[in-house]
């Protein structure tokens, strides 16, 4: 099998012939990567990015925080400065996006909806919008799932395997808002993206961390394929391999808050372990990866070996090679 087909099936309980992974080199990856070059849903350093919301770094890692949200006022919506995705320099490399990739999975990055929209209006001023605003709030959230939409048709056209798109949902115990907004206002928005993208024939993945469990059904029932989830300890492996292991993938690293944090070589081996119990299945059901910001969460390159050793030698023993 090709690694875009041993992806496919993990994702699809098609029986791969061994779990596909997403590690750094020297052990390989199964995946690419596509997007917007450049991306108006990504901005990293200090500096104000393409919607004018002004960034400022995060000590060691890669990320930024907003300080400064140009959407101060919703009468300001009208004369925001709305990326225009449609503007064919934004794609030209995915011309050779797919030959690059090779027999890899390719997935394509789409644009969040939750945390742009934090970054526009600020975190407590769009929970207060929820109910305060709600038609503000659905205007702005059509128009990010508008700029989506086209992303997901270039890709389509591109030969892309799966649409991503990330939000992380949950603080460590609880959804960051109460789930009938959530499932008001972003649910039937995730719908509407997975379903054009399974349309276009695309598998779907959603990154979100923190404690998501009250909307994990929901996103499977709208058609999420994989959760790409890097915290599990706050949930716990049993839960989300009893509830959830057999309806949907898990694209997952060792715990990056607890365990690939505070324990030993030995407990991330142990955890390695767990994972692939809980959350895969005989025909699939799991995608091992890796935290590709080691030094921003704090993860020693000891850590990330024997993760990534572990890994390996959980496959070749499920898979007897």
């Amino acid at each position: 099998m090709t690694s875009r087909e041993i992806v496919r099936r993990a994702i699809l309980f098609q029986s791969p012939e061994r779990l596909p992974r997403h590690f750094p080199d020297p052990y390989g990856s199964d995946f690419a990567f596509t997007g917007m070059s450049p991306s108006p849903d990504w901005f990293v350093g200090i500096g104000t990015d393409e919607w004018g919301c002004v960034w400022e770094n995060v000590g060691a890692s890669m990320l930024g925080q907003v300080s400064d949200s140009p959407l101060k006022e919703w009468s300001d919506l009208a004369g925001l400065p709305i990326p225009d995705v449609t503007q064919p320099s934004r794609w030209e490399n995915l011309a050779t996006a797919r030959e690059e990739a090779s027999d890899r999975f390719l997935i394509g990055h789409g644009m969040t909806l939750y945390h742009r929209a934090t970054y526009l209006r600020g975190v407590e001023n769009l929970w207060a919008d929820l109910s305060e605003e709600p038609e503000q709030v659905e205007a702005l959230l059509d128009i990010l799932v508008e700029m989506n939409l086209v992303a997901i048709d270039h890709y389509a056209v591109a030969g892309v395997d799966g649409f991503f798109i990330g939000d992380d949902w949950g603080l460590q115990d609880r959804l960051m808002i109460a789930p009938a907004q959530w499932r008001a206002f972003w649910k039937p928005r995730y719908a509407r993206l997975f379903q054009a993208a399974r349309e276009r024939g695309m598998l779907t993945f959603l990154h979100s961390c923190g404690y998501i469990v009250e909307i994990l059904d929901d996103l499977i029932e709208i058609g999420l394929q994989v959760i790409h989830m890097d915290q599990q300890e706050n949930m716990g492996l049993e839960l989300l391999g009893r509830r959830f292991g057999g309806r949907l993938a898990f694209f997952s690293p060792v715990d990056i808050q607890q365990t690939m944090c505070h324990g030993t070589l030995d407990d991330i081996r142990a955890y390695a372990r767990a994972m692939a119990t809980n959350l895969g299945r005989p025909a699939g059901g799991f995608l091992p990866r890796w935290y590709d910001d080691p030094v921003g969460a704090g993860h020693t390159w000891d850590s990330v070996n024997a993760m990534c050793e572990e890994f390996l030698a959980i496959s070749r023993a499920l898979y007897a090679q």
